[in-house]
């Protein structure tokens, strides 16, 4: 058994480098190596970390080389997908980061509809794969996000309502565990760890491979709608009514947004903070028309976008806006609904945007999501209906002091009105209490599956989750 990962006190040695570097196919990189700013670099620039070494892995053989490597050395370790990860556990100060990105191969089996997709894949990856057979595989909201993470952590998006967080697309995982022995997870082979893995993050090892079953999704009747401030609870209390009622073919999430000074968008809104509903139908086209007319009456919008359009297209909308190496700092919550009184204060706070990327979003979580038993995996809040997100985003980071202060307080004004626990995909490094109230029930049983597959807790740097006593 490998002992657990602590921060090292010395330089990793030259020699015990090279002798790395004969064991891997993949890239070795250290600080004075001339990619090691770019390779260390993460999609959240507030998150600034140095790793002693890089293991940019082109196969399971590497990973598990990388994973003994930083067990005889005693480096943390820090497991990277896409990189996307909000409080930067995709890196490790002074440790080893287990770079997956090079594995980013995405195989579709038409016959069985299902998708087997590399560790290191982003979703765009997946889109473009899976759209010439006219399916997809339900991820989230930009394209650039690493299927890893995304998926590990539950996983919700513009299919949610139809198919089902990620995590129930999911059919088995190869992972590399803490011991090094590699094994396969799914319903019928190491069934508690599947169970764990769906929705408890990277716990418990490093998934190298995942199996999803595919969708069948090509073009959908979807894009924003906008509409000003001054209708905000207006447009809230009605989406809210129509989300909770609607059919599952339809998703939209609402959100409160600074509208950039860009096309698509006119020059009349530019720079306007505005309501905004980003909609996802999969019904046929003609009945998805009809199904937005009451929708488009019920409050007419300032700015209508909507209309038939590639799954991949709007998945990728927004990854312009929300380029790699911007300020990030996230707060969130689950929600059962939205009282009066937290709507008002939803759009008190979302009239303080306090920078034009800063926002605030509420992802439908219901219909086929809901159907799930809560214990049937890791992911707890089976009988929430919205997962919200506040952001406090910008590139100086001169302003992060006041989009954290912002998002803090925006937090702390609506959590009594919350069902208690967030999406851990969308929470900063809050400590413990946090990670147990995201897991909720659930927490228990996590922890006797963290004893039985990482029992030091070697993968540590990740929303923890401690072994049990």
């Amino acid at each position: 058994m490998w002992s657990n990962g602590v921060a090292a006190t010395s330089r990793v040695s030259d020699q015990a480098v090279v002798e790395l570097r004969g064991h891997v196919r993949g890239e070795v990189i250290r600080p004075e190596d001339a990619t090691y700013e770019q390779a260390r670099a993460l999609y959240n620039a507030m998150i600034d970390k140095h790793p002693q070494v890089i293991v940019r892995c082109v196969d399971v053989a590497d990973v598990m080389a990388a994973l003994a490597f930083a067990s005889a050395q005693q480096l943390e370790v820090a497991i990277r997908g896409g990189g996307h990860n909000g409080p930067g556990f995709a890196s490790v100060e002074g440790g080893l980061v287990v770079d997956l990105s090079r594995m980013n191969a995405v195989h579709v089996d038409p016959a069985s509809s299902t998708v087997r997709v590399e560790g290191g894949a982003l979703w765009g990856d997946v889109d473009h794969a899976t759209h010439a057979f006219s399916l997809a595989v339900p991820c989230g909201f930009i394209s650039s996000t690493g299927v890893g993470g995304l998926t590990l952590g539950g996983g919700v998006g513009y299919l949610t309502r139809k198919y089902g967080l990620t995590i129930d697309n999911l059919l088995g995982v190869d992972i590399v565990l803490a011991d090094g022995s590699f094994v396969q997870a799914s319903a019928t082979q190491n069934s508690e760890l599947f169970w764990a893995v769906r929705g408890g993050g990277g716990n418990f090892g490093v998934v190298t491979s995942f199996l999803f079953q595919g969708r069948p999704v090509h073009t959908v009747y979807g894009g924003p709608m906008l509409w000003p401030l001054e209708q905000a609870r207006e447009v809230l209390a009605y989406w809210q009514q129509l989300i909770l009622k609607a059919p599952e073919d339809l998703n939209g999430w609402f959100g409160l947004h600074t509208i950039p000074p860009a096309p698509p968008f006119p020059e009349a809104v530019h720079m306007h903070k505005m309501v905004v509903v980003v909609w996802c139908c999969t019904a046929p086209l003609e009945e998805a028309e009809r199904m937005f007319r009451p929708i488009r009456t019920a409050i007419p919008p300032a700015v209508d976008f909507t209309g038939p359009i590639p799954f991949p297209a709007l998945n990728s909308m927004f990854d312009g806006l929300y380029p790699p190496g911007l300020q990030w700092y996230w707060r969130a919550d689950f929600f059962e609904r939205f009282s009066e009184e937290a709507q008002a204060l939803v759009v008190k706070y979302g009239a303080q945007l306090p920078t034009m990327h800063s926002t605030m979003h509420m992802y439908p979580i219901n219909g086929a999501a809901e159907r799930v038993g809560k214990a049937e995996t890791a992911w707890a809040y089976r009988d929430a209906n919205f997962a919200q997100v506040i952001v406090g985003v910008d590139p100086d980071p001169a302003n992060n002091p006041r989009m954290i202060e912002w998002s803090k307080d925006y937090w702390t004004a609506l959590h009594p009105y919350s069902a208690g626990g967030g999406y851990v995909n969308m929470m900063m490094d809050e400590g413990e209490e946090r990670v147990k109230a995201a897991y909720d029930a659930n927490m228990g049983r996590l922890a006797a599956t963290k004893t039985r597959y990482d029992p030091t807790n070697f993968f540590h740097i990740n929303q923890n989750i401690k072994p049990a006593q």
